[in-house]
């Protein structure tokens, strides 16, 4: 049987992994999924690719279990913030890759202050997706509709833990399923067979397999000593390069809403 073996939310874009047991599936991914994210005073992303030491603040949220408030960020050194969503906070453009502009709600300057101190940078602003329906997704993979929050290319990814596996094989430096951030870990299918899947029910929740994930340099930095390597992309390059680029794991679509839990049963087509 093909089942989940891990879940797990980014409650803030390229934070801590927050592992679940369970979470709520809906049209932008899972409750609580990247729902935040940090940016520059021009309003471009910050990702741990640029920043590695964004591995270190841990954020949570009632998708993690916290409920005394939206959202809960803690890093060493220093006393956790509590935030609630600025529902009313100042409208910002914010960019991320190439794509156009979206609009998001500034959290404040108590939360940029905060982020600042725990990471010792200044210029640090934190961003709340406040209507993910105006986020368009690729229309090379994508149908009138769907949409995101703050994920990089579409609600959901899926990675096979016999693909990572198969990778660790290979490879000559330590990689593990972590370096690639998938919402669901998938156990039971063989290596790489998420490639040819084009649907996939998870318990009652349908989704679409709308595109491979290309990898970038941001898997080759060790989540906890900040480290660069070179793996997993040069082993990747070595017999899953095509079109100029390194290819794990795939992006989920979902075409229903509902709660997925660990153990349930994965059924592709």
């Amino acid at each position: 049987m093909i089942q989940v073996a891990a879940l797990a939310i980014h409650p803030v874009k390229s934070t801590a992994i927050r592992p679940v047991e369970r979470a709520y599936v809906g049209p932008a991914g899972l409750a609580g999924d990247r729902e935040w994210m940090v940016v520059n005073d021009f309003g471009e992303m910050i990702t741990a690719r640029e920043f590695p030491p964004l591995f270190s603040i841990v954020a949570d949220c009632a998708a993690t279990g916290f409920t005394d408030s939206d959202l809960r960020l803690s890093a060493p050194t220093i006393t956790p913030l509590q935030l609630d969503r600025p529902v009313a906070g100042a409208e910002v453009s914010v960019r991320m890759f190439n794509r156009p502009p979206m609009t998001v709600r500034a959290a404040g300057d108590e939360a940029d202050a905060w982020l600042d101190r725990a990471l010792g940078t200044q210029g640090l602003h934190l961003v709340w997706c406040s209507d993910p329906r105006a986020r368009s997704l690729n229309p090379a993979y994508s149908r009138p509709g769907d949409h995101a929050a703050l994920q990089d290319g579409s609600p959901v990814s899926l990675l096979g833990a016999a693909s990572v596996r198969e990778l660790q094989h290979r490879a000559t430096e330590p990689v593990d399923h972590h370096r690639f951030r998938a919402n669901v870990l998938v156990e039971g299918a063989e290596a790489f067979a998420e490639d040819g899947w084009s649907n996939v029910r998870i318990a009652d929740v349908p989704f679409r397999v709308a595109a491979p994930i290309d990898r970038c340099v941001m898997t080759t930095i060790d989540p906890v000593t900040y480290a660069k390597g070179k793996d997993p992309i040069r082993t990747l390059a070595g017999f899953r390069k095509w079109d100029g680029k390194t290819w794990m794991a795939v992006h989920l679509i979902p075409d229903g809403e509902g709660e997925i839990a660990v153990g349930d049963e994965i059924t592709p087509t």
